[in-house]
Parts: C-alpha cells; sequence; structure tokens
C-alpha cells in the first residue's frame, strides 16, 4: 500500500535531478536539488520495511565482500 507514494516520491525526484542537471539557472538548480532531497526522504519513510532493509543491508555485504 506504501508502494505507491513511494513511486510517487522517487518519480518526482529523479524529475527534480534531471532539472538541476540540465539547468543554467543557479536557483533553480538550487531548488530543484533540495527538492530531489526532500523526494528521496520521503520515498525511504513510505518504502516498505523489507526495502528499508535493503538499503541498510547493502554497504554492510559490500564492505564484507570488498575489503578494503
Amino acid at each position: 500500500m506504501m508502494l505507491v507514494p513511494s513511486l510517487i516520491s522517487l518519480a518526482v525526484a529523479s524529475l527534480a535531478f534531471c532539472l538541476s542537471v540540465n539547468t543554467t539557472e543557479e536557483i533553480v538548480k538550487v531548488a530543484a536539488t533540495v527538492l530531489a532531497a526532500f523526494c528521496v526522504i520521503l520515498s525511504v519513510i513510505f518504502a516498505p520495511w523489507m526495502v528499508k532493509l535493503a538499503l541498510l543491508a547493502i554497504p554492510f555485504l559490500s564492505q564484507k565482500l570488498n575489503p578494503a
């Protein structure tokens, strides 16, 4: 049930990120970057707990597989 708001927020974040990369105006670039960051945070909040667990486990697994 929470997957739809998460996907909508992620889509808005993707569009805002593309806008911030392709624009030349500084104010628009800053506003789009802030909007993208806010939407990514919202998409993580709205994500199901399995997705959150996977996001948390990925850094630990990659560190275990590639010791530096």
